[in-house]
C-alpha cells in the first residue's frame, strides 16, 4: 500500500512540474523533468537510497525555479509537495523493511499514511489560500519558504518517529 502511494506521489510530483513547464512553453525543460522522474523511478527500483534526497532537492529547486519564471504556482506547489511526500514514503518503506514480524506493519502503514495525508491537505490548503490572496513572492522568498517548510516537515517526521516525545 505504501509503495503504491510512493509511485502515485512520484507521478503527481513529476507530472505536475512537467505540465507547469510545458503549459508555459518550456517544452525542453518539461521533457527533462519527465526524464528525471524516470531516473527517480529507476533509482527506487534499484534501491539507490541516496537518490531520494536528490529527488526531493531537485523537485523543490524545479518548483522554485518555476515560481521565479512566473509559471502557474498551483502546479509548482503540488509538484514540490509530491516530491516531499515521495521522499517521506521512500524512507518509510525502507524503515518498514526493518520491522519485525510481530509488529503491526499494516497498522503502521495506515497511521503513517493518515498523518501524511493530513499534512498534505493542510499544506495544500495554506498554499491555496496564499494563491487566492494573490501573495507575490520573489524567488528568494519562495526558495526560503520551501526550505523552511521542508525542514519543518523533516523535524515533524523525526518527532513522530520518536513517538512524540
Amino acid at each position: 500500500m505504501t509503495l503504491i502511494a510512493f509511485y502515485i506521489c512520484l507521478v503527481i510530483s513529476v507530472g505536475t512540474l512537467a505540465w507547469g513547464f510545458f503549459e508555459a512553453g518550456f517544452n525542453r525543460a518539461a521533457f527533462w523533468i519527465l526524464g528525471f522522474g524516470l531516473l527517480w523511478l529507476l533509482a527506487r527500483l534499484r534501491r539507490w537510497r541516496w537518490f531520494t534526497a536528490l529527488g526531493l532537492f531537485m523537485t523543490i529547486l524545479i518548483a522554485a525555479a518555476g515560481l521565479w519564471l512566473g509559471l502557474a504556482p498551483g502546479w509548482m506547489m503540488v509538484g514540490a509537495m509530491g516530491g516531499l511526500l515521495a521522499w517521506d514514503l521512500d524512507d518509510f518503506i525502507r524503515r518498514l523493511g526493518l520491522a519485525a514480524d510481530e509488529n503491526d506493519v499494516t497498522g503502521l502503514e495506515r497511521r503513517h499514511l493518515i498523518r501524511l495525508m493530513i499534512l498534505a491537505v493542510a499544506g495544500l490548503a495554506l498554499a491555496s489560500a496564499a494563491m487566492y490572496l494573490r501573495v507575490r513572492f520573489t524567488f528568494a522568498w519562495a526558495f526560503f519558504l520551501v526550505l523552511v517548510v521542508a525542514l519543518g516537515v523533516t523535524r515533524l517526521v523525526t518527532w513522530l518517529r520518536r513517538g512524540g516525545e
